[in-house]
């Protein structure tokens, strides 16, 4: 358990922020095996933005398990500051700002880790959301632009000075997006200078991963993004090793069944049947990514062609039927 303002975190996992990804139905099923804390989708700054379906989406749930934490990204303090406000009053609990992302359609904007060259501009924007609200502020960096400009530890000095609440760091450079292997030793650094929680992300992939991370680097939690993509039970796994020294029994064909009929029905119910027949297909071909090699090939294409949320529903019950009597034959 760790602390973010007033909030008591139960557990040391945190699902990552992912546009596209972490929306409300996947946040929910995450939480269902264990995150402590879940962060919505990155807002836009620009408010005049949100009257999108898409950005109506992203903003706070009351149906969602406290705290509800917002990401937002923009490069302008004013207009982050109002945004938080907008955030809060229409429910948000925690505001975690976006310094990490390395999208270009991000970067190019001065935002997300572009922010991290002008340490300045990002002083003056932390000042400016804590002033402006009174809901914990968090803050996600990289360890800072290129491998030859690591400033995270700066970067995190001026974010305890400004007032944020906790500090999420992921183990690469603005400039090395997700190439290469996620370094730790800066997020130890960051650990042993300040005193708010710190959260390491990274390739952090397996429940051994977690616990290497976590007593390599001293921080508070972890947070996992893409190990998390068609294995949501990764949360489970996590904390009873960190707690039990042991690993739950991997999910039953039955199990997996379950999860995922239910994650594609909470879609179609989310987004309607136009979208979320759409957005499903990702999801389901992360799930069958995960089972690869134990089931037969092909199942995400058939997937992908079907049109409609009940072809899809009678697919994934079909599907698992099947393999699990191939299963049962091949014991």
């Amino acid at each position: 358990m760790f602390t973010i303002g007033t909030y008591s975190i139960p557990t040391p996992t945190v699902l990552a922020p992912m546009a596209g990804v972490t929306d409300l139905p996947f946040r929910q099923l995450c939480r269902s095996f264990g995150a402590g804390l879940t962060v919505s989708e990155m807002v836009t700054a620009d408010t005049r933005l949100w009257h999108t379906d898409k950005s109506r989406r992203r903003l706070p749930h009351a149906s969602e398990p406290e705290p509800r934490a917002v990401q937002i990204a923009g490069a302008d303090p004013h207009m982050l500051a109002h945004a938080a406000r907008e955030n809060v009053r229409l429910g948000a609990q925690i505001i975690d700002i976006n310094m990490g992302c390395p999208a270009k359609k991000v970067c190019k904007r001065a935002a997300g880790s572009a922010l991290l060259a002008d340490e300045r501009l990002v002083g003056e924007i932390l000042r400016s959301v804590v002033g402006a609200v009174d809901v914990p502020v968090t803050l996600k960096i990289r360890t800072g632009a290129s491998p030859s400009a690591r400033n995270a530890l700066s970067i995190a000095r001026i974010a305890e000075d400004a007032g944020i609440q906790a500090l999420a760091v992921h183990g690469r450079t603005r400039a090395c997006k997700f190439n290469g292997h996620a370094e730790y030793d800066t997020i130890a650094a960051i650990v042993d200078a300040i005193a708010i929680p710190v959260i390491a992300n990274g390739d952090i992939d397996s429940p051994h991963k977690a616990r290497e991370v976590l007593a390599h680097t001293g921080a508070k939690a972890v947070m996992i993004g893409r190990a998390a993509q068609g294995r949501p039970w990764i949360f489970r796994e996590i904390n009873q090793l960190l707690t039990a020294g042991t690993l739950p029994a991997s999910p039953s064909w039955q199990d997996i069944h379950r999860v995922l009929r239910g994650h594609v029905a909470a879609l179609h119910d989310h987004y309607g049947d136009f979208m979320g027949v759409r957005i499903a297909r990702k999801h389901v071909g992360w799930y069958l990514e995960t089972l690869e090699g134990k089931v037969a090939p092909g199942g995400r294409q058939r997937f992908n062609a079907l049109g409609c949320c009940t072809e899809q529903l009678d697919f994934i019950d079909t599907f698992f039927t099947t393999q699990k009597i191939i299963q049962e034959h091949a014991a």
